[in-house]
């Protein structure tokens, strides 16, 4: 592959792997903040917590969809073998379990499954 080619691609898969991480790190500061703002407003009247966790997971699960793709370049585009190819499989894998488990925690059913009457209300209340 030719130098300036695979270079701008190292560039690109590492800029994609920053936003990533700052998606996280933004919806960590964003929640923290949001959650503070609420407990010293004293608003009893909402779950903070439920909305603390809500806020710091849609924030990782938005932060590791970038960092899964970031891997998908480098390895498709940069480094194709049957190794790296492999050991991105295990990668999407755990990431993809990860993402599951923190879609099933914040919003309480799996990503297939409608939404609760509940949920929807909740939702247009907003």
């Amino acid at each position: 592959m030719d130098g300036t080619f695979s270079g701008l691609l190292d560039l690109i898969t590492r800029t994609i792997e920053w936003c990533g991480i700052a998606i996280i790190v933004g919806g960590l500061i964003f929640g923290s903040a949001r959650f503070a703002i609420s407990v010293i407003a004293q608003r009893a009247d909402e779950p903070r917590f439920r909305r603390y966790r809500a806020d710091v997971g849609r924030g990782i699960l938005l932060g590791l969809e970038f960092l899964v793709a970031a891997d998908i370049i480098a390895t498709v585009a940069l480094r194709p073998s049957l190794e790296s190819l492999a050991v991105l499989a295990g990668i999407v894998a755990i990431r993809t379990f990860l993402s599951l488990s923190l879609e099933v925690e914040v919003s309480g059913r799996w990503p297939w499954q409608q939404p609760s009457t509940e949920v929807q209300q909740r939702q247009k209340s907003k």
